[in-house]
């Protein structure tokens, strides 16, 4: 580990100037621990004010760091050049400040131009920019406050799901981006080729002929890892996938992408309680593990949310403040409860009765959000784990309950239910038993001898398993408080939208 005194060495770069060996970040200096020493940080100017005032960001922080210059000393062509998103370097000694606003200031004996923007066109100058307007430069609204929050939160949420899963001696499994097998059953899948598409070769019936393919048969990108990891979780019990999947589901809401990753965790010999025990220990893990490590950017975007809410009229208004959410989730024990009780609550609730839901109603239905919502903003006023959902409207591979009532078919599924979002987790108990898996496959139209390979875990040492999946912009989102799901993944893919 590198400590302060080792700042100090110095040496010549080409501008023939000093400068330490080891550039500090700007959070770390603005910590204000440590206060009359030379360093060195490069940024990108937020603002120049007066001649003076430098605004200086490295993506450590949304807090700047003040470089103070000397007009009367510095080149005039130099200063011109520092303008709003320009790239500078700067060399000086970090002092207490008298200013308000910061701790500590740099005063700048030598200042490099690192790369220069033209204030003329570059679009991020200092004003609020709308987020529609800052989708369309995603290139660059990294640099604004909001999004530096959005995406330090991804990055740690992203690490505390691996620290998680590896501090329980889960196997980390890539699984394929490229399949010949549709995991949901969708058919919303994106066609890989490497045919010619003027000159697709046909069959006799006039089909394309994929024979010919790369692959020497029909692929696709992967809607899910859940199947792949079923199968190595029948060797190495506990497994977990992290990845990109892609949907092409022609969508245009503020809830779906084409392009988006998941997390699915798969564990061999666990049944449906253990596996929702899984589900809400990594949700209140990674959480916690995010606010803790950026308080600073949870407090930003707070107050952020705040901001937007009171624009809204009040009976549209969030439940919770950011914080207010997390921290609920955070202390409250998951409430548990089956589809059939949840459906006879929200038939009971004033909100049914006074017609206030949208959608209907009815055992059988896929839940809305907001019926989701409901039951745990207004009911529970807790997360909930809702489970053994009807078999008619859940993939085939969840395990068929026994018992169940003519009309009333039931599966061992589970959804967690989180405050502002609704569904955050989907997962199941896996139906382990060859012949109801068939039997199910044969009704859904699942070809069999196509899935020989999943089937075959099923002939070689069948056991009871369970897994699920985390969307991982949801969990972003639901942790940041963006409304719109194009906003906590960098480069968003959307139906006529596959930019940069």
């Amino acid at each position: 580990m590198l400590h302060l005194n080792d700042w100090y060495e110095t040496s010549f770069n080409e501008s023939n100037y000093l400068y330490p060996l080891m550039q500090q970040e700007i959070k770390e200096i603005l910590k204000g621990l440590q206060v009359d020493y030379t360093t060195t940080i490069s940024g990108w100017v937020r603002t120049f004010r007066n001649n003076q005032f430098i605004a200086l960001n490295d993506g450590s922080t949304n807090n700047n760091l003040q470089v103070v210059v000397d007009f009367n000393t510095f080149d005039e062509a130099l200063l011109k050049r520092i303008t709003t998103g320009s790239c500078i370097r700067a060399t000086g000694k970090v002092i207490a400040s008298l200013g308000k606003g910061q701790s500590v200031e740099l005063i700048a004996d030598t200042v490099e131009i690192l790369g220069d923007s033209d204030p003329e066109v570059y679009p991020l100058q200092p004003k609020k920019h709308s987020l529609e307007f800052l989708r369309e430069k995603a290139h660059l609204r990294f640099r604004t406050n909001t999004f530096g929050s959005v995406f330090r939160l991804r990055n740690a949420l992203a690490f505390g799901i691996h620290q998680f899963f590896q501090e329980q001696n889960f196997i980390y499994m890539h699984s394929p981006i490229i399949s010949a097998s549709d995991a949901e059953g969708a058919g919303e899948m994106f066609r890989v080729t490497s045919l010619n598409l003027d000159k697709l070769p046909k069959t006799d019936n006039g089909e394309v002929d994929f024979s010919e393919d790369f692959f020497g048969r029909s692929a696709n990108l992967t809607v899910s890892g859940q199947l792949e990891a079923e199968l190595a979780a029948m060797a190495f019990t506990k497994v977990y996938t992290f990845g990109p999947t892609f949907r092409a589901e022609n969508s245009n809401t503020t809830r779906h992408l084409a392009e988006f990753w998941m997390i699915e965790p798969e564990v061999a010999f666990n049944e449906l309680k253990d596996n929702a025990d899984l589900a809400e220990e990594m949700l209140k893990y990674v959480i916690q593990y995010a606010m803790e490590k950026h308080p600073d950017d949870i407090d930003f975007l707070d107050a952020r949310l705040a901001e937007e809410e009171k624009q809204k009229p009040t009976n549209e208004r969030a439940e919770f403040g950011l914080k207010e959410k997390l921290n609920f989730l955070l202390a409250n024990d998951f409430e548990r409860i089956t589809y059939t009780e949840a459906i006879d609550i929200l038939l009971q609730s004033p909100a049914y009765k006074k017609k206030k839901f949208q959608y209907e109603v009815s055992w059988g239905i896929d839940m809305q959000s907001e019926h989701e919502r409901y039951l745990v903003e207004k009911h529970f006023k807790k997360p909930v784990i809702v489970t053994n959902y009807p078999k008619g409207i859940k993939a085939f591979y969840m395990r068929q309950n026994d018992g169940e009532e003519t009309g009333r078919e039931t599966v061992a599924a589970m959804d967690i239910l989180a405050p502002g979002i609704g569904e955050i987790i989907g997962g199941s108990q896996r139906e382990e038993r060859l012949d109801k898996l068939e039997q199910r496959m044969k009704e859904m139209h699942i070809p069999a001898e196509e899935m020989y390979w999943y089937l075959d875990t099923r002939r070689f040492g069948t056991c009871k398993h369970a897994g699920f999946g985390l969307g991982f912009e949801r969990l972003v989102q639901f942790v940041t408080g963006m409304g719109n799901i194009r906003d906590v993944i960098p480069f968003p893919r959307t139906p006529n939208n596959c930019e940069f």
